[in-house]
């Protein structure tokens, strides 16, 4: 089946909108304050809009996103590339696409493009498997946080993106 990766467009906002409603049904559980579990869809047209929104399309159907900030809200934690709002549609689960568009956005747009020699995202001790979900990625945990009393401790993660060493 073909894979296209790239960025979102505002039109795409209703079915991205769809597949992180779906796919952090477990997140608005938990009871935890994230944005993008009760974002509607205005709000997903504007995170689309206001910071660069990638989507992998799997035979023609957006199957996953992830939201690389082009915003402030965390460079007093990090100067590195900030990763949110990662989303796969709970259909295409257990197919390894969300990891794909995780490392084609790590490889191609923070590495590539960026030129970036790491990449943090920041997720909740409480979650489940999202801790060891990143921390198998390669992600270590580097700070704890709590921006919302209800949510408990979350963790700034951080990646380091190795680069190939050039032959000479």
């Amino acid at each position: 089946m073909s894979e296209v990766f790239r960025l979102a467009d505002p039109k795409d906002a209703q079915k991205l909108q769809d597949i992180i409603f779906r796919a952090y049904q477990l997140i608005r559980e938990l009871g935890l304050h994230w944005p993008a579990a009760t974002a509607d869809v205005a709000v997903v047209e504007d995170n689309i809009v206001s910071n660069d929104c990638y989507v992998l399309e799997y035979a023609g159907d957006i199957v996953a996103t992830v939201t690389l900030s082009r915003q402030d809200e965390v460079k007093q934690l990090t100067e590195h590339p900030f990763l949110k709002w990662f989303a796969l549609d709970p259909d295409y689960k257990g197919r390894g696409l969300g990891s794909k568009l995780l490392s084609w956005v790590e490889e191609h747009v923070i590495r590539g493009k960026l030129g970036a020699s790491a990449v943090t995202l920041a997720t909740a001790e409480k979650h489940p498997f999202l801790v060891q979900m990143y921390e198998r990625r390669g992600y270590e945990r580097i700070l704890e946080i709590m921006p919302h009393p209800d949510d408990g401790i979350l963790y700034l993660m951080k990646k380091q993106l190795i680069c190939e060493a050039s032959t000479i």
